[in-house]
């Protein structure tokens, strides 16, 4: 059931978002079980122990250039080239004075080099190199040890294993990581007039785009998805949705029914079964909102128009899940200031979650409104790059005026 009244600007009694993401937050333990898996296997999830390099990285000096390699104590003038180093294959003679040796990025810095001299500023003639270039010790060299210590932390726990996290881990030569286990998120549906895709649509009906979004937000934070479709606007029908829900997974998500004044055999139904709460939110969209548990499983449910779906997704049942998932702070994303391009149109009474896009200008990066921003238009939130954050007390917003942002690219 599609629900969101966004009219009634003002609600002296509707929860602040801060006040709402405190108290669910609180309620967010990571598990205390953990598991192996293998590191190509472990994308997304988050490590549950620290991961110690057993050796420098790098474990020996290495040039960070190609060029010529050489001793600065020999002095000015030319050099004599008498060999080579490359990435897996380093030289193994010995360099006698004036002498010096071709070195690639990569290749082990001889004991005897203590300067990589970059190949744009030499002259080659036979086996004499010239140096155009002053000589310092230490040069274009990565010493040992100078990326991670041997013993350091390279990965702590908590760490949430994004590409370049696993890259560090097989940095190590780590071929299993001992992770959390996936969460399983259980998610439906509510409304008479959801269809699904690909059936034709009858008078009154739309087609369920909810459960498509949940799904791929839910993927993008590596949980473990499980679908239970689209449920009837019917005690019987949710109370089973719920009942099932609870047995198989640790959160729960539904959208839609939430509203005050609607569907209200829901709220009853929900507290039967669990300990729930149903809040008006001071924000827009998404003024609806329950949270509490069923069973053993946490539930949200969410408003059933779309842009309100995500964004309180966004703000609140994503950092409760990255809690859950063992990751450590921060939860929620960083915000940043930017000028705003246009005026943004505000009423007073709810902070407001408009969709905006970056722009570059001259003068830096500002940010502007896409499209309209009411919650039924899902189009304006696929072109969206960010949230643009407007305080509750604010009214229209002079363009120039430094607003918050919110960046959804790679998150939503």
């Amino acid at each position: 059931m599609a629900t969101c009244c966004d009219d009634n600007e003002h609600d002296p009694a509707a929860k602040s978002v801060a006040a709402a993401l405190e108290i669910i937050l609180a309620a967010a333990s990571p598990s205390s079980h953990s598991e192996v898996r293998a590191l190509d296997d472990a994308s997304d999830r988050v490590l549950a122990e620290d991961l110690r390099t057993e050796q420098p990285i790098p474990a020996w000096p290495n040039s960070a250039m190609d060029g010529y390699g050489l001793r600065c104590s020999d002095g000015p003038g030319s050099r004599r080239c008498v060999g080579a180093a490359f990435a897996g294959h380093p030289f193994t003679g010995e360099l006698g004075p004036g002498e010096c040796i071709r070195i690639m990025t990569g290749a082990p810095v001889p004991a005897d080099v203590d300067c990589v001299v970059p190949q744009e500023q030499c002259e080659r003639q036979d086996d004499r190199v010239e140096f155009r270039s002053a000589l310092r010790p230490g040069a274009n060299i990565r010493q040992a040890g100078e990326d991670l210590p041997a013993g350091a932390v390279a990965l702590a726990r908590g760490t949430l294993l994004r590409p370049a996290a696993l890259g560090v881990a097989a940095s190590l030569g780590r071929t299993e990581l001992r992770v959390y286990p996936a969460l399983r998120v259980a998610f439906f549906s509510t409304g008479d007039e959801l269809q699904g895709l690909g059936a034709p649509l009858a008078a009154g009906q739309i087609y369920d785009s909810n459960r498509h979004m949940l799904r791929a937000l839910l993927g993008r934070l590596g949980c473990q998805p499980l679908d239970l479709g689209r449920v009837a606007d019917e005690p019987a029908a949710i109370r089973q949705a719920l009942t099932e829900a609870a047995a198989m997974a640790d959160v729960i998500l539904s959208t839609g029914g939430v509203s005050v004044g609607e569907a209200d055999y829901i709220s009853a139904l929900l507290q039967e079964l669990g300990q729930v709460s149903f809040w008006k939110m001071n924000m827009k969209p998404g003024r609806p909102l329950a949270f509490g548990t069923i069973g053993s499983a946490h539930f949200f449910g969410l408003p059933g128009n779309p842009v309100s779906t995500v964004v309180t997704f966004y703000e609140f049942v994503r950092p409760f899940l990255l809690k859950r998932m063992g990751k450590t702070e921060p939860w929620t994303v960083p915000s940043l200031r930017l000028p705003c391009a246009t005026t943004l149109k505000k009423k007073p009474g709810r902070t407001d979650f408009q969709r905006g896009r970056l722009v570059a200008t001259a003068e830096g990066w500002q940010v502007a409104p896409v499209g309209a921003q009411s919650s039924h238009i899902l189009s304006g939130l696929a072109q969206a790059q960010c949230l643009m954050v407007l305080p509750a007390e604010a009214g229209d917003i002079p363009a120039g005026s430094l607003v918050e942002v919110q960046l959804l690219e790679g998150l939503v």
